[in-house]
């Protein structure tokens, strides 16, 4: 799956995540535990491409074939942690009013953790972006403004759940959804408020098909995580909705989907780092 998919499915999370928030059925396990074990994953991946890229631009002696051989491979990685920061952000916001709501603590954590993990990564890709090496400008001022782009839908997506929710604490610029979210509800009444969403949900998807390149570097991942998502959606949704019923396929595959070999993957990249801080987290909190 590529970012360009995950970019579209945080524009459905955003459609549709106030069922998911107002609905009284519990979250499936297996869906966030999915989400979680993906996201980790994905992240230990993006962490050593971002290690390795850096390592070679790095050496003097290699500078040449750095832009020839390595920034080739690590574009993809570095469009995916900035273009797949939107679904991230949107995703977190949707749990974590879900947990609000009931006054739990079920998905918050998860999603926190995630979104800190995620974050992470993105400082690394800027640090890269202002040091410069191994980067020809032209490809630094493309992946910033692809930044810049994310970060601006990130916001008015978050800034349609804020007026109800409150939740523009995960936005990138808390004020920017804070006025999103009020241009949003004076869409509301309109009579063009039928026509005003799905034309935002057309521009977010095409907004995004050009500048991307087509490598996909976690492409499984990515299917696994968008998987692990809509197992948290009520099934009467895809049946009800025509534009998730084409995701029905993919929450079948993936909703069932043993994880047990992407833990063993997670274990076997830092299993001295990652037991020592599930050794500190509290009893039944996973990050």
């Amino acid at each position: 799956m590529h970012v360009r998919e995950l970019i579209e499915l945080a524009g459905l999370v955003t459609t549709h995540g106030p069922v998911l928030i107002q609905c009284d059925e519990t979250i499936p396990a297996e869906g966030i535990e999915q989400y979680w074990t993906s996201s980790k994953v994905r992240l230990d991946r993006w962490s050593r491409s971002l290690k390795t890229f850096s390592q070679q631009a790095g050496a003097e002696e290699t500078k040449g074939q750095v832009r020839k051989i390595s920034w080739s491979e690590t574009r993809g990685v570095l469009e995916e942690i900035l273009a797949g920061e939107i679904l991230t952000r949107v995703w977190t916001a949707v749990l974590c009013a879900y947990d609000r709501r009931r006054g739990t603590d079920i998905a918050e954590p998860v999603a926190r953790s995630v979104l800190i993990g995620h974050m992470e990564a993105r400082h690394r890709v800027l640090t890269i972006l202002v040091r410069g090496r191994g980067i020809a400008s032209d490809a630094a001022v493309e992946l910033n403004h692809l930044r810049r782009h994310a970060e601006r839908w990130s916001d008015m997506l978050i800034g349609r759940f804020d007026g109800v929710y409150g939740v523009n604490e995960f936005a990138v610029d808390p004020q920017r959804a804070e006025n999103f979210a009020e241009d949003q509800s004076a869409w509301r009444e309109t009579p063009q408020n039928r026509i005003a969403w799905p034309l935002a949900l057309a521009s977010l998807r095409t907004s995004f098909q050009h500048g991307l390149s087509d490598a996909s570097p976690n492409a499984d991942l990515n299917a696994r995580i968008a998987g692990g998502i809509l197992a948290c959606f009520p099934p009467r949704l895809f049946l009800s909705s025509g534009v998730f019923r084409s995701l029905w396929m993919l929450r079948l595959a993936t909703a069932a989907e043993d994880v047990r070999s992407m833990i063993d993957e997670l274990l076997e990249l830092e299993p001295n780092d990652f037991l020592a801080r599930q050794a500190r987290l509290p009893h039944g909190r996973i990050r």
